[in-house]
């Protein structure tokens, strides 16, 4: 059955209107101590055009907004209206905010940007348009009082064409980034809601080919008895098992396994050829119950070849033995998951130290290409946001700087999380300063729900300026040159670490 991509991407619309209106709501209500923290302004003297009516008047008016919202939000959590009450009442708090003095020139781009969040091209005109609009009103309603306060205007009209004039230049520029950025956000997202599309039919035609071999297969695909007494080889899945002759003096493979060699891959046929050679399956398999090897079918995945036997002489050497081949592709795929999740970090879905650990040992043991890099990388201030934040921020934090160093990578080489929030990185590549200045570069665009920052120290070794010194110099190189980097943004910062 095709999946319905329209019905999908509708409920996915859906549900993100309703998640972001209850993160506005919960931002509106955060909006009601601004009256008293501006009130702890005037009391220290900050503020002096601002009176503590402005302060009470703030937090009223977002209080009553807030609840509103949230009535909107219980009984039309997903409706248009509800998104846009909340824009709208962003909007004129903070046109009350202006007209009592309280400056607030970069806000006035916000609720254009958060109207972005509900992916709806109509709800962006509207916040955008209505946030111009207030934002024109408000600065002529001010502009006397505001030319009075400084002394390069003569007049309010000239306060007001200076300040409109910027305003206006900039709302130009947001509107047309703003746009941009949301009809590829769309794009984005229908690409994915696409490729969700082809994944999830995918996946169905496979489930009905496994159903379909499942139905047909017995225990074993293939059984064979094979009688080295009388030199003779009878399928035992063939209704009239009939019985072949084997001519050992020229004859190196059964007819079953003549037939079965055509599907093997061809890179395993050499191997396969010399485990079912009829000529030395006797002596391999002497003093054994059985000898196996996995292959590959190219159309059905793994297989199991067995030779087991059946009757042997005193000294142990086979007389009859029954040969099986039995398709083997979902336990193989059942340990690759079990293995790739003992090497895969949880949290980060990186590579795990255990695997860091098991390929440095093999680069230990083989020779290293020139453009060989090893990065170490560690977060910056994750303890204090753990301390201040709590641990679902450092946890965020934490995953964050893993999909900044995934995406940089790429297929260039491996990315490991070796620690809490130490990581490692092996690459191949000529240029490790540009990979470093691109992890720094994503992690500045990264923003999380609980920490807006995300700063990373990031070393690295390259063998090329360090020819001769083994894997271990590398990584005490690179673990040298991301605690210098670690101390440069210390000082940078003027904060003094704890040693």
């Amino acid at each position: 059955m095709e999946i319905d991509i329209s019905t999908e991407y509708s409920e996915f619309l859906h549900n993100n209107r309703i998640k972001v209106n209850k993160y506005l709501n919960r931002v509106m209500w955060f909006f009601v101590v601004t009256g008293p923290a501006i009130a702890v302004g005037i009391r220290g003297g900050i503020f002096y055009d601002i009176t503590y009516a402005t302060c009470i008047g703030i937090s009223v008016i977002i209080a009553i907004l807030s609840v509103i919202h949230l009535l909107l939000l219980k009984a039309y959590p997903s409706k248009k209206f509800t998104c846009i009450f909340a824009l709208t009442a962003l909007d004129f708090l903070l046109v009350y905010m202006s007209y009592s003095h309280v400056h607030i020139y970069l806000t006035w781009f916000l609720v254009p940007l958060l109207s972005l969040l509900f992916c709806d091209k109509y709800i962006y005109f509207y916040g955008a348009a209505l946030n111009y609009i207030l934002m024109f009103i408000t600065t002529w309603l001010t502009a006397p009082f505001e030319a009075a306060m400084r002394t390069e205007y003569e007049s309010a009209s000239e306060y007001f064409m200076d300040m409109m004039s910027g305003f206006t230049i900039e709302s130009i520029i947001m509107f047309a980034s703003g746009y941009i950025i949301g009809k590829l956000i769309l794009e984005y997202f229908k690409t994915l809601f696409d490729q969700y599309r082809l994944i999830i039919e995918q996946e169905r035609s496979m489930e009905e080919k496994i159903h379909l071999l499942d139905s047909m297969a017995e225990i074993y695909d293939n059984v064979n008895l094979i009688d080295f007494i009388n030199n003779t080889e009878m399928s035992l899945r063939d209704s009239e098992q009939k019985k072949h002759g084997i001519d050992l003096s020229a004859q190196t493979h059964t007819i079953m396994n003549q037939r079965l060699v055509n599907q093997v891959m061809s890179d395993q046929i050499d191997e396969f050829l010399a485990f079912t050679n009829i000529k030395t399956i006797r002596s391999r398999l002497s003093h054994k119950k059985l000898i196996s090897a996995d292959f590959i079918d190219v159309v059905f995945g793994w297989f199991r070849a067995q030779y087991i036997t059946v009757d042997s002489t005193l000294d142990g050497i086979p007389n009859v033995v029954i040969y099986t081949t039995r398709n083997v592709d979902e336990e193989k795929r059942r340990e690759e998951h079990l293995i790739r999740i003992s090497m895969t970090d949880e949290m980060t879905r990186l590579f795990n130290r255990r695997c860091y650990d098991e390929d440095l040992n093999e680069y230990r043991n083989g020779a290293l290409s020139e453009d060989f890099v090893l990065f170490s990388i560690d977060v910056n201030g994750l303890k204090t946001v753990n301390d201040t934040k709590g641990h679902a921020a450092g946890d965020e934090l934490i995953k964050g700087a893993a999909d900044c160093i995934a995406l940089s990578v790429g297929k260039k080489g491996k990315a490991y999380r070796t620690g809490g929030d130490e990581f490692m990185v092996v690459v191949y590549t000529s240029d490790p300063e540009g990979l470093r200045n691109d992890i720094k570069n994503k992690s500045k665009e990264w923003h999380g729900v609980y920490t807006e920052e995300l700063t990373m120290s990031v070393g690295y070794a390259a063998l090329k300026d360090h020819p001769g010194v083994s894997i271990d110099d590398l990584e005490h190189i690179a673990d040298a040159d991301m605690y210098a980097e670690k101390e440069k943004h210390y000082k940078e910062r003027g904060i003094e670490r704890r040693r």
